[in-house]
Parts: structure tokens; C-alpha cells; sequence
């Protein structure tokens, strides 16, 4: 196996587990009507790498299974997780600031109607847009530009290679 292929699993697993336990030791807060899920931060991640793609999908499949969701939020929660992931990856090469939004309009788009399909929930669909799109932009808006700051200074070192690991 070609040490890139290496790397680029590796960080996906590394991206994996973080996702879930960051969802799991937040639980209270990663789930419901009203869910600030600070692991969604890492959605952030594809702007230094493409490994973050597949690892956030596998967190937040993991994520969501062990913390007790239903089916229809494991599969449909995870796919706005990898959707918001694919393009953040898209816009890595674009102004920063806005990496959050993929993954932010996605769970807005998403969650709510898992939330009120799925679990049964009364509350409008709008409301639940509203209270969903703020934890996503606490968590992904200033959580997650919080890691990129941090993690820019480190880029060429921690993610030095994995650009090239497609």
C-alpha cells in the first residue's frame, strides 16, 4: 500500500474517531429539537484535507448509531455531514470564512425534516431550520473557524501530504 493511501486513511480514521467522541461526550446537546453537536466543528476539516470527507461520513454514521439515533437519522444525518463536507472541500481554495457554509445549509436543509418525519416532532419545520441552523453556526460558523485558525499554523506540517493523497 502506497504511503499516501496510508496517510489518507489514517487522518480519515483520526477525523472519525474525534467525530464520534466529541458526539458522544456532548451527547446532551449533539441531539434533539434544539442540538448544538460540537463535533460538527470538524466539518471544517476538508479545507486541509480530503481525508476528512470520508472520515466525518464514518463519524457521524458511528456517531449517531452509538448514540442511539434511529435509522433514518443515522443514514440521513450522516449524508448532510458528508454533503457539507464535500463542499467545504470545494471551497477550500476560496475565502475561509466561508468553509462553514456547506455544512451549515445542509443540516438546516436536512435535520429539520429527519427531526419531524423521523422522530415525530410537533414543532414547525421553519422553527426547527432556525433552532438546527443555529447550533450549526455556533459549532461549524465559530467553533470551526476557531480550528482553522489554529490549525493554519500548522498546516504544511500536520497535513503536508494529503492534498496529494486523492
Amino acid at each position: 500500500m502506497k504511503k499516501q493511501n496510508v496517510l489518507f486513511m489514517t487522518q480519515a480514521a483520526m477525523i472519525a474517531a474525534i467525530y464520534v467522541v466529541l458526539t458522544l461526550v456532548f451527547a446532551p446537546f449533539s441531539f434533539g429539537e434544539v442540538q448544538i453537536r460540537i463535533s460538527e466543528a470538524l466539518t471544517i476539516l476538508p479545507v486541509f484535507t480530503p481525508a476528512a470527507i470520508p472520515g466525518l461520513f464514518v463519524g457521524c454514521l458511528i456517531g449517531n448509531f452509538a448514540g442511539g439515533a434511529i435509522l433514518p437519522d443515522i443514514i440521513f444525518g450522516s449524508i448532510a455531514t458528508l454533503i457539507g463536507a464535500f463542499f467545504t472541500y470545494k471551497l477550500r481554495n476560496q475565502k475561509r470564512i466561508l468553509a462553514p457554509v456547506p455544512p451549515i445549509l445542509a443540516n438546516i436543509l436536512i435535520v429539520p425534516l429527519v427531526l419531524r418525519y423521523a422522530y415525530g416532532v410537533a414543532l414547525p419545520i421553519p422553527f426547527l431550520m432556525l433552532t438546527v441552523g443555529i447550533g450549526e453556526v455556533i459549532s461549524c460558523g465559530v467553533l470551526g473557524l476557531l480550528i482553522a485558525a489554529a490549525l493554519s499554523r500548522y498546516q504544511s506540517t500536520i497535513f503536508k501530504t494529503s492534498h496529494a493523497a486523492k
